[in-house]
């Protein structure tokens, strides 16, 4: 079965956060530096929600706030689902189509270990999807 754990071993082990008092401002300016579209919210190691582009769209522009002046707690979704290492791509599919998500938190016990976005496991699969067609296309050249 594949699963996180696959995603995770090809990934950098880099986790992008700012703490909830963090300005809306501030947060953008780090997802534009590291060229990523979602940053986990944390309080030292623990998870306190994510904030997303789709966020920023939302929750600040739409209502006319300020990115100056809000902050990341007032605009993050904290109502968070979570997968671990062992959590089948399957799985993670099916909770992004369900839950209208493109990004899952990876946590080992309590702690963030990553995160990985329907990006990456669009990636996995079609890279996944490859290999098989490589193997059966040897298989029956054989």
């Amino acid at each position: 079965m594949k699963t996180v754990k696959n995603i995770l071993q090809n990934k950098s082990a880099s986790i992008y956060s700012v703490n909830p008092d963090t300005s809306v401002l501030d947060a953008l300016q780090v997802m534009m530096d590291k060229n990523i579209s979602a940053l986990l919210v944390m309080e030292g190691i623990d998870l306190k929600g994510i904030f997303t582009e789709r966020d920023y769209a939302r929750k600040i522009i739409l209502k006319g706030k300020s990115s100056k002046e809000t902050k990341i707690k007032d605009a993050m979704t904290s109502d968070l689902k979570t997968v671990n290492p062992g959590t089948s791509i399957d799985l993670c599919m099916q909770i992004m189509t369900e839950k209208h998500i493109r990004h899952l938190p990876v946590k080992e016990g309590n702690q963030v270990i990553g995160m990985i976005s329907i990006g990456d496991l669009v990636k996995f699969v079609i890279e996944d999807q490859k290999q098989t067609i490589e193997q059966l296309q040897s298989y029956i050249s054989s």
